[in-house]
């Protein structure tokens, strides 16, 4: 059994600004997976990985982050090709830049509070919104049967 496989891996960041907001941005440029979460981006390769969501954060939101904390992985297995797929979650508290918006998506703060009760939520960000938010949860992912799929916090 090979102990290798493909897999595609990437970032996003919860950016708080100390009064209760978080950034969000409205997903629009991929019409099957469009709504509100957290801008993130894929780590290139031969990059790594905190680096890649420093560079991912400047060139979606116009922001430094500064010190950014790993606080999970969301993980699962493409429907399509059954490669790999997993989402390295950061916070970051530490700033600085002009807040500005990308092809992405608009990028604007909302309340920490209102988002995780928010119908806007893109498919899945709910889960990962948990991770982000609960110390006790450091992983998500997903468990297929042919009957259904299973969500799993670790």
């Amino acid at each position: 059994m090979s102990r290798c496989e493909e897999v595609e891996l990437t970032n996003m960041c919860m950016i708080s600004d100390g009064k209760g907001n978080v950034l969000v941005q409205n997903k629009v440029n991929n019409p099957n997976w469009s709504g509100w979460n957290f801008p993130g981006g894929h780590v290139e390769k031969g990059e790594y990985v905190t680096p890649s969501v420093i560079r991912e954060m400047k060139e979606e939101t116009g922001l430094a982050i500064e010190n950014p904390r790993l606080c999970g992985i969301k993980e699962f297995h493409k429907l399509k090709d059954g490669k790999r797929y997993i989402v390295f979650l950061y916070i970051a508290d530490k700033f600085s830049g002009e807040l500005k918006s990308s092809e992405e998506g608009a990028i604007f703060w909302f309340p920490l509070s209102e988002l995780i009760k928010s119908d806007k939520l893109i498919d899945g960000f709910g889960d990962m919104l948990s991770v982000f938010t609960d110390e006790n949860k450091s992983e998500v992912f997903y468990e297929r049967t042919a009957e259904e799929l299973k969500t799993v916090f670790m």
